[in-house]
């Protein structure tokens, strides 16, 4: 049996679009009969809202899709992270970059692209496209975070499942 695979999804703040990946994550990780195999947590590349909870419109998209975000608080990324965490996945290629830049020496995890594993979501280089921020839009920016975070995991758990890493027991679709 393998151990437990650790997953952390960043952005910027930590308020919207990471919180909700890893809620989504968490909840279709359950659903496929995987939620004692992985583990997931959220960050932000910077600490504008340290200790507080996702931002209330993230909280009621999520909760309307049966996600719960209540209980998250947003955090700054940490130099342990890099070593704690299997995968670091980023929600946009600014966030990428600046956690390529700050990785201490002797970093393990896997720095990606959250939407790098979701099929139809591959950019022009084969890179996975970014997941656009809702927090100065409207209620359409967050159901749009939530269909590519619900793509980005469906992708992620069916590439883990195809290297034979968990044996998926539902279908992801």
């Amino acid at each position: 049996m393998p151990g437990v695979l650790k997953v952390l999804f960043v952005c910027t703040g930590n308020i919207c679009r990471s919180p909700t990946a890893e809620g989504v994550f968490r909840h279709l990780a359950d659903r496929a009969g995987l939620g004692a195999l992985v583990s997931a947590d959220s960050a932000g590349t910077h600490s504008y809202h340290v200790g507080e909870p996702p931002d209330p419109r993230t909280v009621r998209a999520a909760l309307a899709r049966g996600v719960d975000l209540s209980a998250l608080r947003a955090r700054k990324v940490a130099a342990a992270d890099f070593t704690r965490f299997d995968h670091i996945l980023a929600m946009d290629r600014g966030h990428l970059a600046q956690l390529r830049r700050i990785a201490p020496a002797g970093a393990t995890a896997a720095l990606r692209l959250f939407l790098d594993d979701a099929p139809g979501h591959i950019g022009h280089e084969g890179e996975g496209q970014e997941v656009p921020d809702p927090y100065y839009g409207g209620p359409d920016g967050f159901e749009q975070v939530l269909d590519l975070c619900e793509a980005g995991s469906r992708g992620l758990l069916d590439r883990l499942s195809r290297e034979s890493r968990f044996p998926i027991r539902e279908s992801l679709g």
